[in-house]
Parts: C-alpha cells; structure tokens; sequence
C-alpha cells in the first residue's frame, strides 16, 4: 500500500498553528489574568515584560522548529523521489507496478530509450568470446586427432 506524502506546507500550518495557539494562550493569560480567573483571586502583579519575554522565546523555538521541520520534510522528499529498482532484475517500482527501466523512462520522461555496451562490458565481452573460441579450438584440435590404442586394436 502506497501512502501519499503530506505536502509540506499543511506540515509546516499545523505546526505553525500549534506555536501560535501557546503565543495566543500567553496573550490571553496576561490581558484578561485567566489565572485569577481560573485558580481565584490571589494577590499577583502582573508583569507584561515577563509575559512579553516568555512569548519571545516560544516564537523563537517556533522559528528554529518551522526551520528544522522544513529542512527534515524536504529531504524526506528528496529521497522519497528515489525509484525503487530490484536489486537481481534491475526493474523499477512505479505507480505499484515493477517496469523494465525502458518502460519507465518512456512513461515517465517520455525518453525512448536505445541499447548499447559500455567500454568495461565491452572488454569482457570480448574476453568471453576470445575464451569460446580458444575452446572451441582446442575441442577441434583433440578431434581431429585418433585417440591413443585405437589404431593398434584396429590391427
């Protein structure tokens, strides 16, 4: 089962939300003192400048956590557009199917493809080749001649 990726920018909402929920929360607390209304009326100064101190901190862990998360998503990404291909057969998983590389980059680059042979390929190709045909020499050369005691027992 393929799952679809989660683009990006709903990642980097939903996060983004999340800090400016706490950032709000904050807010609230100091203007309208939920504290007092939440847990009584207990003798408490209000400082802005703490509240104003704690608000920049949590938007700067928000920056450095929107910054960290985009690099992470981007790279999961990144390396999520990797083809899968089969280590034995050399296909190539795509769109839940296993094509031959041919076919992939036909489909999806619209690049028909051609054959060829690389130099490395080509070497030991002819190395192959060269070793059949000495082979097949030697063969030829034992064949043509009488095998020893087969003349003496003809007699």
């Amino acid at each position: 089962m393929v799952q679809k990726p989660v683009p990006i920018s709903r990642v980097l909402r939903v996060q983004s939300l999340g800090f400016l929920v706490i950032i709000a929360g904050s807010l609230l607390n100091e203007f309208f003192d939920l504290r007092s209304l939440i847990l009584g009326n207990h003798p408490y100064i209000s400082e802005f400048g703490a509240s104003a101190l704690e608000m920049l901190i949590v938007l700067v862990v928000w920056l450095l956590v929107v910054g960290a998360t985009r690099r992470v998503l981007q790279r999961v990404h990144y390396l999520e557009g990797f083809p899968r291909v089969c280590a034995w057969c050399h296909y190539i998983s795509h769109k839940s199917r296993w094509v031959r590389l041919e076919e992939f980059l036909n489909r999806e680059f619209d690049t028909p493809t051609t054959h060829g042979i690389c130099p490395s390929c080509a070497q030991k190709q002819k190395a192959a080749i060269e070793e059949a045909r000495k082979a097949e020499n030697a063969r030829r050369t034992q064949g043509d001649q009488p095998a020893t005691g087969t003349a003496t027992a003809q007699q």
